[in-house]
């Protein structure tokens, strides 16, 4: 076994901040920390939305969802709209919460698929109580004790990650780990094992440590520059490899959802805070030049733009291992997702996660380090295989990246759950799996996906009772917008960002 009595995170940013704070808060002074990062050297700062994972990594560190919107001018989120995706003219949101309500032990949909064949139903969504919201842009807290699961609906954020970052660096301080602002020159390694020894910095200092966390970003100091681990390439089937970002004022209310518009060769996003909108269309550099791209963003955009866009370039994959000897990649160093499901801060705090359950003890052998590879490289290939099912499934054939997408060979474990899916209308969950079965749902309901099945125990109900039912579930969630407020009166009554109250 290897102690660990000190770590150093490199770079800084979302990711290092998040991994700061949280392994100090966990760990307190039984680890020391230091986070080393240059103020000269910038972050990719643009993760501005997220999924309600987020609230439980703040919550553990004691921070409360009205401190943290107003901390980072955020607003709330509480699912995607993704518009043209399925065809032209088609929109669809995909919510954080459930449909319906099961009924002996048979799961909704089932009951739903049975009542839709007959046109005796209408649009999944329309059985969920954080679409109806998010289609009114209302918003209030979800009940503490729902009456029932037609009342349950979860939400996340959408935020400044500068500020985020900044608050958490905040946390981290404040509890003990040390900022060190320069560059690292050298990275210096064992001789004995290739393990890394200590990095040098641009002003002559050597520091060591027993593990080393990479959040350097897409280029991997450490990670990959030092100690080559390898990068796995998800290029086949994620062609999205570029994107340009730019922020703008805002013209109307923040809607309470984040909005995803199919563009000719990806996508465009808009994310409302209470200061501003945050924009950016991400494409595929082979079927889109970058002129074009950038032209195509700054024409869909409402408000003024308060800069001009930024370019990122990136590689659709994973780090070969997210543990390498003694160092973890967090972030985007260990890999990247395309940004279309928010996944980006969420594979931050389940990598951190892991970390603190996996050193519970402050010590580390091979069998950890494997744990830790397998179980990270199961999470970000069912992150991959949700986020291509989005692409593979659109009947788009305008343009020849969706005639790709549509023709494209997909992974096994992906057109395995869609070939069960379509055979019985079961959705497999998995272990490390981050998207449940409503999600699974939303994207195959979206894209009209469905199976002619369902299951048998269905036809032992009355078929009228049901329908009658479903009507009520639908009056139930119109009753519940109705009385709900609006998402910048909700905003403006309890957390307000000081210079916005």
């Amino acid at each position: 076994m290897r102690a660990v009595n000190s770590i150093i995170i490199v770079g800084g940013g979302t990711a290092g901040w998040m991994t700061a704070a949280s392994l100090k808060h966990h760990f307190k002074q039984r680890i020391d920390i230091t986070l080393i990062e240059s103020s000269e050297i910038g972050t990719i700062g643009v993760g501005e939305a997220t999924i309600p994972t987020i609230r439980q990594f703040y919550r553990h560190l004691g921070l409360s969802d009205l401190d943290v919107i107003r901390a980072t001018r955020a607003t709330c989120k509480l699912g995607i709209q993704f518009n043209d995706w399925h065809k032209p003219g088609s929109s669809f949101i995909h919510p954080f919460g459930v449909y319906g309500q099961s009924l002996k032990g048979t799961d909704f949909h089932h009951y739903w698929l049975k009542l839709r064949k007959k046109n005796m139903a209408s649009e999944l969504g329309d059985y969920s109580l954080g679409v109806a919201l998010a289609k009114h842009n209302k918003f209030t807290f979800p009940a503490i004790n729902p009456p029932s699961s037609l009342s349950v609906f979860d939400w996340a954020l959408h935020f400044d990650a500068t500020l985020f970052a900044g608050l958490m660096r905040t946390h981290a301080e404040q509890n003990g780990v040390r900022r060190i602002d320069a560059k690292i020159t050298h990275v210096q390694r064992r001789e004995s094992d290739g393990f890394i020894e200590s990095v040098q910095l641009d002003y002559g200092a050597h520091f060591s440590a027993d593990l080393f966390i990479d959040c350097s970003g897409f280029k991997g100091l450490l990670i990959e520059e030092t100690l080559q681990t390898g990068y796995e390439k998800w290029t086949d089937w994620l062609l999205c490899d570029r994107a340009f970002a730019v922020q703008s004022q805002s013209v109307d209310v923040p809607h309470s959802y984040t909005k995803v518009n199919a563009r000719p060769a990806g996508w465009q996003w808009k994310i409302p805070l209470q200061h501003r909108d945050g924009n950016g269309h991400v494409f595929a550099s082979q079927f889109m030049r970058d002129e074009i791209a950038r032209e195509m963003l700054i024409k869909n955009v409402q408000g003024e733009l308060l800069h001009e866009p930024r370019k990122i370039a990136f590689v659709p994959g994973r780090r070969k291992q997210a543990w390498n000897k003694n160092c973890i990649a967090i972030g985007l160093a260990a890999g990247f997702l395309e940004p279309l499901e928010s996944t980006s801060i969420a594979l931050v705090q389940t990598g951190i996660e892991k970390i603190r359950s996996l050193l519970a003890a402050a010590q580390y052998n091979d069998s950890i380090l494997r744990e830790f590879n397998e179980t990270t490289l199961l999470e970000y290939e069912r992150v991959r295989d949700f986020i291509i099912l989005h692409y593979k499934l659109s009947a788009r054939d305008d343009t020849e990246f969706w005639r790709y997408c549509r023709a494209m060979k997909i992974p096994d474990s992906l057109q395995h759950k869609m070939e069960l899916f379509k055979a019985s209308g079961h959705v497999v969950n998995y272990r490390w799996e981050m998207f449940g079965l409503p999600s699974w749902l939303a994207i195959f309901e979206g894209f009209n996906y469905l199976p002619d099945v369902y299951d048998a125990q269905v036809d032992l109900l009355d078929e009228t009772m049901l329908a009658q039912n479903l009507e009520k579930m639908r009056e139930s969630l119109g009753r519940v917008v109705d009385d709900t407020p609006h998402h910048h009166e909700f905003i403006a009554q309890h957390c307000a960002a000081p210079d916005f109250a």
